[in-house]
């Protein structure tokens, strides 16, 4: 039987953010009781929670979030499963390498990196996840990937202000999915010969560098040819 997974982080007031970004407020602006109806007034960033970056977060000159074609934000998964890396260890190419043989038979995958660290979120631990070398990102690149998801807060050493992973492969169009979750499961469903296909879609803001998502998986029961 097909199952979906949710992979996002859920909205709340005080939830983690990157160091210097913009808290989350969650809060009742009206209320059935008072006022007839239930709505929610929302303040967060444009990188709260799990969130895809547009190549205009880290170069004003590249393509903002709505520029970029929906086809970027779905597709087949592959999980590059490194969980059991120490902190702040650097994932390089070799370690990327069972999946970027899978990547090359799927044109528009979409790479999901399995750090485990999702375990870690709403603690001090989680800023000290591992991350993607240059190297790693421009083999990623290379094998025509152009989607990357982490379980993670970011794809570089969370405090890196040259983000040297996201501008190789931003600068190709790219784009990059943070503080993802349950990848262990998506994993799981690799390793039974499940197809898994990723869905990312952010909300639709004009000119924006990213944008939350409700990222989830849809996991099949017959192998992908």
């Amino acid at each position: 039987m097909e199952s979906w997974l949710d992979l996002s982080v859920p909205v709340v007031t005080g939830m983690p953010v990157y160091p210097g970004d913009p808290q989350v407020e969650v809060e009742r602006a009206l209320r059935v009781a008072t006022d007839g109806v239930n709505v929610l007034a929302l303040h967060l960033g444009s990188q709260s929670g799990t969130h895809v970056d547009a190549p205009y977060h880290v170069d004003s000159a590249w393509p903002a979030l709505d520029a970029l074609p929906l086809e970027r934000f779905a597709g087949p998964a592959v999980v590059a499963d490194v969980r059991g890396l120490p902190a702040r260890t650097p994932i390089t190419p070799g370690l990327l390498a069972p999946a970027l043989s899978l990547l090359r038979l799927r044109p528009g995958a979409i790479l999901l990196v399995a750090t485990g660290w999702s375990a870690y979120w709403g603690t001090d631990a989680y800023l000290a996840h591992p991350w993607l070398t240059p190297e790693a990102m421009e083999a990623v690149v290379g094998a025509s990937v152009r989607t990357v998801g982490v379980d993670a807060l970011s794809v570089d050493p969370t405090g890196d202000p040259d983000l040297p992973a996201h501008r190789v492969l931003c600068g190709v169009g790219g784009v990059i999915a943070e503080n993802l979750t349950a990848l262990d499961r998506v994993a799981a469903a690799q390793t039974a010969g499940r197809p898994v296909d990723v869905f990312l879609f952010p909300l639709h803001l004009p000119g924006a560098d990213g944008a939350p998502v409700r990222a989830v998986a849809r996991v099949g029961t017959a192998a992908r040819a």
